[in-house]
């Protein structure tokens, strides 16, 4: 782990399991290393990335105050394979998210969770090349990414095997951008509940 911070602190980019894929990581804050993520992946700078965060309270760094209804489905589902997208903070740069939102997700793995409570947010996304298939190893991730990883932590397979579920906070109701692990009934039974 220690050696995945100093990476992380030098601007590097680190791939980590989580409990859905494995994912490739760059400090939140540091403009030119989340730059990193979307030439690693050929992602397209438009698409906003999700900031990963060890808990609840982390939110505060990077998110507007979070409204009741954001709250009950963070208790209900973080750690989780839930990304909320909310409003976002004016500190988080525009290299993580172009417009007024980002999404937020707190991994139910302990090598993501132990990452972040060391590192701070971390801006990632899925450890591939953009429209490839997610990986759920390391040896995977080695694969598709190579040397445009600088470290990739190997905690196994990871049991997960599809993104998360995305649902959009902004809006009223809350709306489904992404299907995953969570059905929509479950959130929506936390939502009334």
């Amino acid at each position: 782990m220690a050696a995945a911070l100093e990476v992380l602190a030098r601007g590097g980019l680190v791939a980590f399991p989580t409990d859905t894929v494995y994912g490739i990581g760059a400090l939140a804050f540091e403009v030119h290393a989340v730059e990193r993520i979307f030439a690693a992946k050929g992602r397209q700078p438009e698409k906003a990335l999700p900031i990963l965060i060890a808990d609840l309270i982390s939110a505060a760094l990077v998110a507007e105050p979070l409204t009741a209804e954001v709250r009950r489905l963070a208790e209900a589902f973080w750690p989780g394979p839930l990304t909320l997208v909310v409003p976002k903070l004016p500190v988080v740069p525009e290299s993580v998210s172009r417009g007024p939102t980002i999404g937020l997700r707190v991994p139910d793995h302990p090598a993501a969770l132990e990452l972040l409570r060391a590192s701070g947010p971390l801006a990632a996304t899925s450890a591939n090349p953009s429209g490839g298939p997610d990986p759920r190893t390391a040896e995977e991730v080695a694969d598709g990414l190579g040397g445009r990883v600088d470290l990739i932590l190997d905690g196994g397979a990871v049991p997960g095997g599809r993104a998360s579920t995305v649902i959009d906070c902004t809006v009223q109701p809350p709306k489904l951008i992404r299907e995953g692990p969570l059905s929509l009934e479950a959130i929506q039974a936390v939502l009334k509940g």
